[in-house]
């Protein structure tokens, strides 16, 4: 495989570079610290500021490879990108390309309807909602999905959705509309791998609790989060369903595939950033009378 940029790419690392320069890594304590300030968990002003910045730069909906919506990049070309928006845990959200959105869209691209994608793909595009994916449990070990036990049981001209998931990241933003729900339709089926669904279901919903967002090494990623969830006789359309019954492991090797790339990418980029903090550090920290890096064990 050949890993050359193309000159595409390579113009927009530049730009991109630029624009966290200009506009991100000013402003990184600023958007801390509005955090910090009131309600934890709402939007942060700041950010809605840069995200309009960077659609107005044309720098909004990177990803989406191989679809009309996106910027007609592959996931060879969007790899490198992604990596530089990793540097810094807000840039992301600021060219509207963060998780779990992005694998959402995709999803709504490859198999929503034409009413799915209009009503959620287009204000996801536009950065003027966001949304969930909940496919992880507490009670299984949800490492291989064929465990999941979250119940999707069709009555009439509706689904009803009952079971508990965690690590279901963004649920709790005021703007999350929308939230992908993988569980079980057809449990007796003999294809373990078909007897799971997707389904889509609107926020916020009287049958949709948010017991509680959950810390990851001590932090609790305000604004955006992590939470558990439990369905308790959630109604949803019938026509929320996503491509079919028994379809959620095709859906989940779409979404998942492109979004392990994009994870990866981003922590490289925040840990060469972090070794070269790391770095600069060594060279101004003077102790025993020499800069650290002239030190035998650095």
């Amino acid at each position: 495989m050949e890993f050359e940029y193309s000159e595409k790419v390579r113009t927009l690392q530049a730009r991109i570079e630029a624009f966290l320069a200009e506009h991100i890594y000013p402003n990184e304590e600023e958007l801390f610290a509005q955090v910090n300030e009131g309600d934890r968990w709402q939007p942060v002003a700041l950010l809605e500021e840069l995200k309009a910045r960077s659609r107005a730069a044309g720098l909004w909906n990177l990803f989406l490879p191989e679809s009309e919506y996106g910027a007609g990049l592959t996931n060879l070309e969007y790899a490198p990108l992604c990596e530089i928006m990793g540097r810094s845990p807000w840039a992301p959200e600021a060219f509207n390309c963060s998780a779990p959105d992005t694998g959402n869209m995709e999803v709504l691209v490859r198999y929503g309807t034409a009413e799915q994608r209009k009503r959620w793909l287009d204000p996801l595009l536009a950065g003027d909602i966001r949304s969930a994916f909940a496919m992880t449990e507490p009670e299984v070990a949800s490492s291989d999905a064929t465990n999941i036990e979250t119940r999707v049981r069709r009555d009439g001209n509706e689904y009803v959705i009952n079971g508990r998931k965690w690590w279901t990241s963004g649920a709790l933003d005021p703007r999350c509309k929308v939230m992908i729900v993988m569980g079980q339709s057809e449990p007796d089926s003999p294809d373990r791998y078909r007897r799971q669904s997707m389904i889509l279901v609107p926020l916020p919903h009287p049958g949709v609790i948010i017991k509680r967002m959950l810390p990851v090494f001590g932090y609790d990623e305000a604004p955006h989060g992590h939470a558990e969830a439990v369905f308790d006789n959630a109604r949803v359309a019938a026509a929320n369903m996503l491509l079919g019954e028994g379809r959620g492991f095709e859906i989940a090797q779409g979404r998942l595939g492109p979004g392990r790339i994009h994870h990866c990418m981003r922590l490289i980029g925040l840990a060469e950033r972090a070794l070269e903090r790391m770095c600069r550090r060594t060279m101004g920290r003077i102790a025993f009378g020499m800069r650290i890096s002239d030190q035998i064990v650095i």
